[in-house]
């Protein structure tokens, strides 16, 4: 098929779904996978898990990983299947509208655009400390909060150049961290090994924070390993862009994952066989495993360059995830679903979703501010994760209960034929699980001390979204806007 006559197909299948071709669909396939890539990231991934996992279970809490992994599967086999038959920006809200009505796909859109929101200040408080060691600055709050604001704001100008120089930043920033993380877990694990195997049945005593229980030490190690794999739909959010996307972006999906999940769990074993003193990490004296066992490897040397990697990882995930929040916005914006649709749905002259884009990065750096009160970024962490499990369950659910009702069969290019309805079942019961496993009040998933508001921060704060998201659905009735926009494009 030509290019031209692809285009063609991805137009007129859109027009079906009720809008016309407004951002420029410039992406490649591989475009699309590199962008699911820095969304989930190994590297950002890593260094959200290895810390806690290590603190709540032990070097034991490695056997998490390919569990939250298998499980993150079932979900990505529901994904494939919406976003083959539906290649739309704003896939959670899109797909649930589509599934169970203007009213769900909402709040479903509302409750991932919360999440997706509350993500991307997370990425950019992060990796703030990494710019801060590039440029020899010492990481005090302010200036946290400061390097913070700037990746928040350079992903973003990234973002307004373009899809095709956000793309090209992705794909350098995922190339050096791919070979980069193969590079350093197989000199860790041939070189530098200094642990036996054996170390992955120890938990060095750390089942003391969750009363002495090791069942329940390993769950909240497994609460921390659902927060690597989450990520790869900022490939569904480019659904648009991507030609051909019916067919790249389910694939893309596949693709980011498996590669990033087999990258983290390479490299979780690796610093833990690497690093000198697991039990230390146990017991609080190191807070940055992953650096100790790379330096203490590889020489005083490597700092620097070690964090331009990791710099480099926070930049390229800032970009997809910024990108997958301004494309939700524009999403549910052009229905007039959302306060201020007008300014937020705007395309500028690259055919760029310039409104969501400038709004994401505001709000992003607005978020930033909670880092001055470093409990507070705790609670928006916890918070983050939650809701986006939220609001995966909410779509597997809106699936689960269209083929239950007979009212869904999936009619795009991939389908899991009459595998289709356990597959959708368990991913149900999976997210469900792993949601209230995430949202669970821990005090070992909370710093030394901490108040109890962020012991609760993540049931708290969803609770907190429920109710606003409900009040405004009920009073704004934003679902019969949704359904009237959707009466007229169909006219």
């Amino acid at each position: 098929m030509s290019v031209s006559s692809a285009a063609a197909k991805d137009e007129a299948r859109l027009a079906e779904l009720g809008y016309s071709q407004e951002l420029k669909r410039g992406l490649q396939g591989f475009d699309a996978v590199a962008l699911g890539f820095a969304g989930i990231s190994p590297v950002v991934g890593l260094y959200a898990v290895v810390l806690v996992g290590t603190v709540v279970a032990g070097p034991a809490w490695i056997w998490v990983l390919p569990i939250a992994l298998a499980g993150q599967c079932l979900l990505l086999a529901v994904y494939s299947e919406l976003a083959s038959e539906f290649p739309i920006a704003g896939g959670p809200y899109q797909w649930s509208r589509r599934l169970l009505g203007s009213g769900y796909g909402w709040f479903n859109g509302w409750v991932a655009l919360c999440a997706y929101a509350t993500a991307n200040t997370t990425i950019a408080y992060l990796g703030a400390p990494w710019l801060l060691t590039l440029f020899g600055v010492e990481a005090t709050p302010h200036g946290i909060v400061l390097a913070g604001m700037a990746l928040v704001v350079a992903a973003a100008a990234i973002g307004a150049l373009g899809i095709d120089l956000a793309a090209k930043i992705v794909r350098a920033g995922i190339a050096a961290e791919a070979i980069a993380s193969v590079g350093i877990a197989l000199a860790l694990l041939v070189v530098f090994r200094d642990q036996q195997l054996s170390i992955f049945t120890d938990t060095f005593g750390a089942e003391a924070l969750s009363g002495g229980s090791v069942l329940a030490a390993m769950l909240a190690a497994l609460a921390v390993g659902g927060w690597v794999f989450i990520g790869f739909d900022c490939a569904v959010g480019v659904a648009e862009e991507t030609q051909d996307a019916a067919r790249h972006v389910p694939l893309a999906i596949w693709i980011a994952l498996l590669s990033v999940g087999a990258l983290v769990i390479a490299n979780a074993i690796a610093v833990t066989l690497a690093h000198p003193d697991p039990a230390g990490v146990v017991a609080g004296a190191d807070l940055d495993p992953v650096t100790t066992a790379v330096t203490t490897s590889f020489g005083g040397w490597s700092d620097k360059p070690f964090a331009l990697v990791v710099a480099t990882a926070f930049l390229a995930c800032a970009v997809a995830a910024q990108g997958v929040t301004a494309r939700m916005a524009y999403s549910m914006a052009r229905d007039r679903a959302l306060p201020g649709s007008s300014l937020l749905a705007k395309v500028d002259r690259r055919a760029n979703p310039i409104g969501g884009i400038v709004a994401t990065a505001l709000v992003g750096c607005a978020g930033l501010l909670l880092g001055l009160e470093s409990t507070a970024v705790g609670s928006l962490i916890a918070f983050g994760t939650a809701a986006i499990y939220v609001s995966f369950l909410l779509v597997a659910v809106a699936a689960l209960i269209a083929r239950l009702r007979g009212d869904w069969a999936p009619a795009g290019g991939f389908g899991l034929g009459r595998w289709g309805l356990p597959v959708n079942l368990a991913a149900v019961v999976w997210l469900a699980f792993e949601t209230a496993n995430i949202a669970w009040p821990r005090a070992s998933l909370a710093p030394p001390g901490a108040p109890l508001y962020q012991v609760w921060a993540a049931p708290l704060a969803l609770c907190a979204i429920v109710v606003l998201g409900t009040v405004y659905l009920l009073v704004s009735r934003p679902g019969d806007r949704l359904g009237s926009a959707a009466s007229r494009r169909a006219g």
